[in-house]
């Protein structure tokens, strides 16, 4: 149960992580990882442009909105909120339908540019549950980036090409990125003009995966495949179900010595998940390492978080 006596806590964390993001987009609490009792499910975001979004995940009752909402005017008087050019306060209710946004301080923008290691991202807001970039897959981004350099990347489910810009940033040949969904690939390319990059060395395909290995072989074999699906796509993705028949393939896929990065962010599914399964299906990828998550995504039980594996093909 979210508690009004917790939010005073809330507050000064985002206080001193506030300092610390300049201007670039960064999780400043993370109720989630259940490391705040009485803030389970609430999260901030700062999006810099002096914009701070608040999501509450669950109903909690009338007392706590009353409280959040005093507290946030509150903050907007301090001298952190002065010192970081703060203008706008939203609250996004995630478990709401049509994940209703209401603006407490200021005027909500529609859209942003944002700026994360450097790279420019648009984000959409109050529309959608997801604004456009996953924020726990920051340390990913720059995985990604830092291993990139003259290799051919395959990036399963896109989404808005997140991992694509930081492939090319980070010198990448070539990059395919594959999407069901068209419209996330259109943000994506746009994400890539905002960065100013060549963009004859990237492709969007925007079909359904197991309907599309022909053309995804096509471009391949591939140095890099990054595998970051959903858990539950109605009709075109069950993550338990379906994540195997990725992995079979990964051996027509990946040239001999390449990396997969392959994610998972469902909090019920274990590394081993992948790991077993990598080893019976895929025998000739090896496990590396699993990458760090961003300290701000802190979480009791590191095996609820998101799990990023690296693989290489030996």
């Amino acid at each position: 149960m979210m508690s009004p006596s917790a939010l005073p806590q809330f507050f000064s964390v985002i206080s001193n992580r506030l300092i610390e993001c300049g201007d670039e987009v960064r999780r400043v609490f993370h109720g989630r990882g259940r490391c705040y009792d009485g803030l389970e499910q609430i999260t901030a975001d700062w999006l810099g442009q002096g914009v701070l979004q608040i999501a509450v995940f669950k109903e909690a009752e009338p007392a706590f909105y009353i409280a959040l909402n005093e507290q946030v005017q509150a903050f907007v008087q301090s001298d952190v909120w002065k010192q970081v050019g703060g203008k706008t306060v939203s609250v996004q209710h995630r478990d709401r339908e049509g994940a209703e946004t209401e603006t407490l301080v200021g005027e909500m923008p529609m859209q942003i540019n944002v700026v994360e290691n450097t790279l420019t991202y648009k984000l959409d807001l109050g529309k959608r549950q997801n604004n456009g970039l996953f924020l726990d897959m920051r340390l990913g981004r720059q995985w990604v980036k830092d291993h990139a350099q003259g290799k051919r990347v395959l990036n399963l489910f896109a989404y808005t090409c997140g991992f694509s810009v930081a492939a090319i940033e980070g010198g990448a040949e070539k990059v395919v990125n594959l999407d069901m969904a068209k419209s996330s690939l259109s943000r994506g390319r746009e994400n890539h003009q905002l960065n100013q990059h060549d963009m004859s060395k990237v492709s969007f395909l925007g079909h359904e995966l197991f309907k599309s290995w022909g053309k995804v072989k096509k471009f391949g074999p591939y140095d890099l495949v990054i595998i970051d699906p959903p858990s539950f796509q109605k009709g075109s993705f069950v993550l338990t179900k379906d994540y195997a028949k990725i992995l079979r393939k990964l051996p027509e896929l990946v040239a001999e010595g390449g990396d997969v990065l392959a994610c998972v962010n469902s909090p019920d599914v274990l590394p081993s998940f992948l790991t077993e399964q990598m080893a019976e299906l895929a025998p000739a990828f090896l496990f590396e390492s699993r990458l760090e998550n961003p300290p701000e995504f802190e979480d009791i039980d590191t095996d609820s978080a998101l799990k990023v594996l690296h693989f290489k093909h030996s």
